[in-house]
């Protein structure tokens, strides 16, 4: 079997067995198995084995973001295009978030999953601090390097890596060729401890679901259906509509070819929930599937991994229309136009990790005044759909990277077109 067939028979696997121990737990009362199960083998070894293998891949994010930004920056660092290819990368990122909000508030007004649900203010929700706009910015550069990389702070990271890179190319002779030459050694290096890691994915994926339904089962999707599927069919229809329709239109290329490559980047988010820890896989699919030159790909994916969130957008456009619906505070079209503004903006900066556009959505209700105890409401669904916008996130991410890549001449399109380099290569050959 394949390493993408692996890691899709653990999901499963994971799915039914998560229920099946849901089932054996019983309610609020388990019997003795089940209290057995859900203290040794649920909470303990299911749990420490998917929390093992997400670290895992956490540990290698931060220096792959600024090793394959130093590498990439180096090499455009003198280049002409450099402004052109970012402010393309940064310019289409705003627009797909944009769209992406746009078209869930659009669809939730039309199908309105909150319309008699009549919330009261009696749920909890403890509303998180959130950084004002200009606060945002300011963080956006680095007062301490190492700080920001201890910290995880993916966009300070990324400001000193391009700095950086920047700074080898204009050094010149000998020592920026040595330098160079360095960085792309640990690149290299750095990939291949992202393909052993592959080895154990099935298994960290089969732990991190079957964990996922003990504790939720699927009663909690029954409790939200309506919110639930509309965010869901959103979703879809953002990912392989939206994307599919603009990669055509800026492109030219197949977005069927685009699809199939970009499956095991898909099922790896979705089982994971976090951009963060899916980034070197998105990577190398963009640059060895879908023949992105690195000098793109090192650009493009790190940074749409810390500030393209169209999923994390979409969930926010849905969960506002629902909530104003639910406690019947009408927002009206200004309202709505802020709503766009607002999730726009906050998607800059906002972490790639499970469960974070919560806070975001704390902001975006402030902005609009719902009552912010909403969100205690969606709470038990989230998770689910959380998995569901990780996969659109990065499809979004590789399509903006192609989209640019072609634009710049950047893209090997025979590599693109050749269907042989699709999901059931193994990652680790080269």
């Amino acid at each position: 079997m394949s390493l993408t067939s692996k890691i899709l028979l653990g999901m499963i696997l994971g799915v039914f067995v998560g229920v099946g121990f849901n089932m054996v737990l019983g309610g609020e009362s388990p019997s003795q198995i089940g209290q057995w199960l859900n203290i040794f083998v649920i909470n303990g070894l299911l749990d420490a084995l998917g929390q093992i293998f997400v670290a895992s891949l956490k540990l290698l994010v931060v220096p792959l973001v600024f090793v394959s930004l130093v590498c990439g920056a180096a090499s455009l660092g003198s280049n002409s295009r450099m402004g052109a290819l970012a402010s393309k990368t940064l310019i289409l990122y705003l627009i797909t978030t944009a769209l992406a909000i746009a078209l869930a508030m659009f669809m939730a007004v039309l199908i309105q999953p909150g319309a008699g649900v009549h919330m009261t203010a009696d749920a909890s929700f403890t509303n998180p601090a959130a950084p004002s706009i200009k606060d945002t910015f300011v963080n956006i550069f680095p007062s301490n390097p190492l700080k920001a990389m201890v910290e995880g702070n993916m966009l300070q990271v990324i400001v000193f890596a391009i700095l950086f890179g920047v700074a080898i190319s204009h050094t010149g002779g000998e020592t920026g060729r040595n330098m160079l030459n360095l960085f792309e050694h640990l690149n290299s290096v750095v990939l291949k401890m992202v393909m052993l890691l592959m080895h154990f994915a099935p298994y960290g994926v089969f732990c991190l679901l079957a964990k996922l339904f003990a504790s939720l089962g699927v009663g909690a999707i029954l409790d939200l259906a309506k919110y639930f599927f509309t965010v869901l069919f959103v979703l879809l229809l953002h990912g392989l509509g939206t994307y599919s329709l603009l990669l055509k239109l800026l492109s030219g290329l197949s977005p069927v070819i685009f699809l199939r490559k970009m499956w095991k980047v898909m099922v790896f988010g979705f089982s994971t929930a976090s951009s963060s820890a899916t980034l070197p896989i998105n990577m190398r699919t963009v640059e060895q599937d879908l023949g992105v030159d690195k000098k793109v790909a090192s650009f493009s994916i790190p940074l749409g991994a810390t500030i393209n969130m169209d999923g994390t957008a979409i969930m926010q456009g849905v969960a506002t229309v629902f909530i104003s619906q639910a406690f019947g505070i009408e927002i009206g079209l200004s309202g709505y136009l802020l709503v766009i503004l607002t999730a726009t903006l906050a998607s800059i900066g906002t972490a790639g990790v499970p469960g974070v556009g919560l806070i975001t959505l704390a902001m975006v209700l402030q902005q609009v005044g719902l009552p912010v105890e909403g969100i205690a409401l969606i709470i038990g669904v989230d998770r689910l759909l959380d998995m569901v916008r990780t996969a659109v996130n990065l499809t979004g991410d590789a399509m903006v990277s192609v989209v640019v890549a072609k634009s710049e001449k950047l893209i090997d399109l025979v590599r693109f077109a050749d269907t042989t380099r699709n999901a059931e290569v193994d990652p680790i050959a080269p």
